[in-house]
């Protein structure tokens, strides 16, 4: 059983995309649309990932995907099978505007490093897609 003290923070944040949600899904949930913006290269196998950073591979499982909706992923190596990192895409009804809703979670003291981190990522999937 995990320690009270050792429970880490769910968080979200969402971005704003002017790009087809069919586009924004690509880049989500393929190796090599993730490769573009969120690691330096990805690699599938079945439902595991593993993510290259700096040299050190990370493994990843896929545990849920919906076409164009979302996508989430556990690490391998994580003490809590609750948490993930995922990516769900709305469409607001009204505007059509396209909403990427990212979930992580983090330790308490690094909430402030992670959102840091997302947005730098996700200024590059922005630059990436044009929108």
């Amino acid at each position: 059983m995990q320690n009270l003290y050792d429970m880490r923070k769910k968080i979200e944040l969402e971005y704003l995309f002017s790009s087809s949600v069919k586009v924004l899904f690509s880049r989500l949930s393929t190796p090599a649309g993730l490769s573009e913006w969120f690691a330096e290269n990805v690699f599938q196998k079945e439902n595991q990932f593993t993510f290259v950073w700096n040299g050190m591979e990370h493994v990843a499982t896929l545990i849920d995907c919906r076409p164009n909706s979302l996508v989430r992923f556990r690490w391998n190596d994580a003490d809590n099978e609750e948490e993930y990192f995922g990516f769900d895409i709305h469409v607001e009804s009204l505007t059509h505007e396209v909403a990427l809703i990212i979930t992580d979670f983090v330790d308490e003291d690094e909430e402030a490093d992670a959102v840091d981190l997302w947005n730098k990522q996700i200024t590059m999937l922005h630059r990436n897609l044009g929108a």
